[in-house]
């Protein structure tokens, strides 16, 4: 979807490097957060995941992995984080860092940091549509203005980012959409060893044509009303760090037309959704370390007459995280997921998952990801076809010089439809150049090039997409 940067909850947060506790430096966990906020704009944005699992090397900073559990994580560190150093530029991830007079310098107001940013550019569309009878191609223009606010507090800390975007076509105006959210992060220090975590988000969006959670077809965004919040209590004991929290999300769908005008109403997938979920990570020694995540879920979703969607379920994984030196890290971990539909005519979507993710830094100018993944999950939270998706992803982040940066990325993904017979093969490539002309201005160029080959050939589609965006900063 285009709305990669108003994605669920902590979407926007990318791993920029180890970063220290908010027990001790709020501001600091801010700053970096930030960094990797910026640079989502930078990079532009997707738009529309064609494939199930997407093609995401970052890991998820502590203590955030409290929220976002089954994400992957970095080692659990050993040491002191009041002991810590400043971690230079070159020892953080390629597409993540940020040099030395590059950064935004803000607006300060107090003990609150403000910082603007507004990303205009274009693209090209060869097949606007995602469809293998009805090809158009087209040019757009995106317009994404920001402003993100965080505390300099030396304990605590809030973070919050206000976006919008415009996407508006040359040649077919039903395809365009407006995007807005609101999002935020809030941790609180109880005592050295024990913080409160909490997020939020609400927003606007619109689920793109072409995506696997777009209607079959749709020519024109599905827009739906989205509100998330989370409240997590996070302990560390020495070595183990253990988290447990409650999770609620709420969707209000809109309608979107068919080619022949025909609407299409998906307010039957409207919902709410309940979570609790815990999480443990034990640091065995400061290059291996253990973790385990789990969650129960109970969705009362709306449905329609005679047919709920109404269902309960879990999902649980386990695994180890290593690293050799800064060389190579990595994640092992299998686990297995279920959601258990009140409709005797649906049944049960349920099934093992594993996740393996590499990363190799032959030099400090090169990382090199690799990660294989299979997953059981559904089209969208609030729906019930089932989807048995593995992948495999290789990409790799080249500094070409401190100010730019070079991305390839490629994938292949199989899947496997649970209450049909449909099986897909995805094909996917993704190319990126990211300039910063100083620390106000940035450029980047991208390519992207999509091939969904479905035994069912009304899903079949391939596209190519070229795009230009220009980043404002302050």
């Amino acid at each position: 979807m285009y709305a990669f940067a108003f994605s669920r909850a902590t979407g926007g947060e990318e791993y920029v490097g180890p970063t220290k506790s908010p027990i001790c430096c709020g501001s600091m966990l801010a700053r970096r957060l930030g960094g990797a906020l910026f640079t989502t704009f930078v990079l532009g944005l997707s738009p529309a995941w064609a494939q199930a699992i997407p093609a995401t090397f970052e890991e998820t900073p502590s203590p955030w992995n409290a929220l976002r559990l089954f994400d992957p994580t970095p080692l659990p560190t050993l040491a002191n984080p009041k002991n810590g150093e400043a971690v230079a530029p070159e020892d953080t991830p390629v597409r993540t860092r940020q040099q030395p007079g590059y950064e935004p310098v803000g607006i300060r107001d107090g003990s609150w940091m403000f910082l603007p940013s507004v990303l205009t550019g274009g693209f090209y569309d060869s097949n606007v549509f995602s469809s293998n009878f009805m090809k158009r191609s087209d040019i757009a223009a995106v317009v994404e203005p920001a402003l993100r606010a965080y505390t300099l507090w030396g304990q605590h800390g809030i973070d919050m980012t206000l976006d919008a975007q415009e996407i508006a076509y040359s040649g077919n105006p039903g395809l365009d959409q407006t995007n807005a959210s609101l999002k935020g992060n809030a941790w609180y220090d109880i005592s050295h060893d024990l913080q409160l975590l909490t997020n939020f988000q609400i927003a606007h969006l619109n689920l793109a044509v072409g995506s696997l959670s777009s209607p079959t077809g749709a020519v024109q965004p599905t827009p739906y009303d989205y509100f998330t919040g989370d409240v997590s209590l996070r302990k560390e004991f020495n070595r183990l760090t253990a988290s447990i929290g409650f999770r609620t999300d709420s969707y209000e769908y809109g309608s979107t037309r068919s080619a022949d005008g025909t609407v299409i109403d998906q307010s039957s997938l409207s919902g709410q959704v309940y979570s609790l979920h815990g999480r443990a990570d034990y640091a065995i020694s400061p290059n291996f370390g253990w973790f385990a995540a789990a969650e129960s879920n109970e969705r009362d979703v709306r449905g329609l007459p005679g047919q709920p969607l109404d269902s309960q379920g879990f999902r649980a994984i386990s695994g180890v995280t290593f690293g050799l030196n800064d060389l190579i890290t990595g994640e092992i971990g299998g686990g297995y997921i279920q959601q258990r539909f009140v409709d005797p005519t649906i049944g049960t979507v349920e099934g093992p998952s594993y996740r393996a993710m590499l990363t190799w830094r032959p030099t400090r100018l090169l990382d090199i990801h690799f990660k294989a993944e299979q997953l059981v999950t559904e089209l969208a939270q609030t729906s019930s076809t089932g989807v048995l998706a593995n992948a495999v992803q290789l990409g790799l982040d080249y500094e070409l010089r401190r100010n730019v940066i070079a991305s390839l990325t490629g994938g292949y993904e199989v899947d496997r439809f649970f209450g049909m017979m449909r099986k897909d093969d995805v094909s996917t490539v993704d190319a990126r150049v990211k300039y910063l002309l100083n620390r106000f201005n940035s450029i980047a160029f991208y390519y992207q090039y999509t091939n969904r080959n479905s035994d069912v050939p009304i899903f079949s589609y391939d596209k190519h997409q070229v795009g230009i965006n220009v980043t404002t900063q302050f």
